[in-house]
C-alpha cells in the first residue's frame, strides 16, 4: 500500500513540501539499486587508510599521500552524488505515474510546484545525508593518516638533523593537506554540483516519460558543462571581428541556461592543499541556487500544462 495516498497533504505550502520530500527520501532509500554506489564510494574512501601501491615510495612520508586520499575521496563523492542525483530524479516522475501516486497527490489537491519542489528536496536530502556520512569517513581516515605522516616525517627529519624551524615549516605544509575548513567547503561544492544536476534532471523528466532518455541527456549536459567555458572563449574570440556584441549576448544566454561546471574546479586546488576562499564558496552557492531555481521554475511551467 502506498503511504503517499494516506499522507495528509493539506495545510501550508511548506508542510506539503516537507511531507512530499520526506516520502521521496524514504522511497529512494528503499531502492537497493543505489546501494552499490554507496558501497563503492565507502570502499574508495576507506581504502586510503591502508598502504596501497600508490602510497609506496619516499613520497609516502610527505603530503602526497594526503593529497591522494583527498583526490580519491572527493572523486568518489563526486561520482556517487552526480549519478545518484541524476538517476534518482529520473526515476521519480515515471514511477509516480506508474504507481498512480501522482494522480492521488494532485487530486488532494496539491499545487504542482509544491509537488516538484518536494520531489527535488527529497533527492537532495538523500544526496546530502550520503555525502555527510562519506565526509565523516573521509575526515576520520585523513586525520589518522595525517597523524601517521607527521610522526614519520618528524622522526626522519630529526634523524637527518633538520632544524626545528625546518620541521615546523614541514608540519605546517602537511597540516594544510589534512582535514580543515576548506576540505569541508569542497564537499559542499560537490553537493552544490549534484543539486544542479538533480534540478536539471527534474526539468528533463517533466517533458520525457523515459527514464533512460532523462539520464542520458542529463549526463550529456553534465559533460558539456565542463567544456562550456572553453567553447565560450573560442566563440567570443571568433566574434571579435565584427560581431563581438552579438557573440557576447549569445554567450551570456547560453551560460544562463547551461551550467559552467569549470567553476567547481576549485576542488582541485583544495586537493593540492590550497585554501578555499569564502568569497568563492559564496559564489558557488549563488550559482547552485540560481540553476536550481531556474530549472525548477522551468519544470513547473512544463509540468503545469501536462494532463494526468
Amino acid at each position: 500500500m502506498n503511504t503517499a495516498s494516506h499522507t495528509p497533504l493539506k495545510g501550508s505550502h511548506t508542510g506539503r513540501i516537507l511531507v512530499i520530500a520526506t516520502h521521496t527520501f524514504t522511497q529512494l532509500a528503499r531502492m537497493k539499486v543505489f546501494y552499490f554506489l554507496a558501497i563503492f564510494a565507502v570502499i574508495a574512501i576507506a581504502s586510503n587508510f591502508f598502504d596501497l601501491p600508490q602510497h609506496a615510495g619516499p613520497e609516502a612520508l610527505g603530503a602526497n599521500v594526503l593529497r591522494s586520499i583527498k583526490s580519491w575521496s572527493l572523486g568518489a563523492m563526486t561520482l556517487f552524488s552526480v549519478v545518484l542525483s541524476i538517476v534518482a530524479t529520473a526515476l521519480l516522475l515515471p514511477k509516480d505515474v506508474e504507481d498512480r501516486t501522482l494522480y492521488t497527490i494532485l487530486a488532494k489537491p496539491v499545487p504542482r510546484l509544491d509537488y516538484l519542489i518536494g520531489k527535488l528536496l527529497g533527492v537532495l536530502m538523500l544526496v546530502f545525508v550520503s555525502l555527510a556520512l562519506m565526509d565523516v569517513l573521509m575526515t576520520v581516515v585523513l586525520q589518522i593518516r595525517t597523524s601517521m605522516v607527521l610522526e614519520q616525517q618528524e622522526a626522519m627529519a630529526t634523524a637527518m638533523g633538520w632544524t626545528q624551524d625546518a620541521i615546523a615549516s614541514m608540519r605546517v605544509e602537511t597540516l594544510a593537506n589534512g582535514p580543515n575548513g576548506s576540505l569541508q567547503g569542497a564537499v559542499f561544492a560537490v553537493f552544490l554540483r549534484a543539486s544542479i544536476m538533480a534540478s536539471l534532471a527534474l526539468l528533463i523528466s517533466t517533458f520525457s516519460s523515459s527514464t533512460l532518455f532523462t539520464t542520458i541527456v542529463s549526463f550529456l549536459i553534465y559533460f558539456i558543462g565542463h567544456f562550456q567555458a572553453d567553447a565560450r572563449d573560442v566563440y567570443l574570440h571568433a566574434g571579435q571581428a565584427g560581431e563581438g556584441g552579438v557573440a557576447r549576448i549569445a554567450s551570456l544566454l547560453v551560460s544562463l541556461v547551461l551550467p559552467d561546471f569549470q567553476l567547481f574546479n576549485v576542488i582541485d586546488a583544495v586537493i593540492e592543499g590550497q585554501a578555499l576562499p569564502l568569497l568563492m564558496l559564496g559564489k558557488l552557492t549563488l550559482v547552485g541556487l540560481y540553476y536550481a531555481f531556474f530549472f525548477t521554475i522551468a519544470s513547473w511551467f512544463i509540468f503545469a500544462d501536462k494532463e494526468f
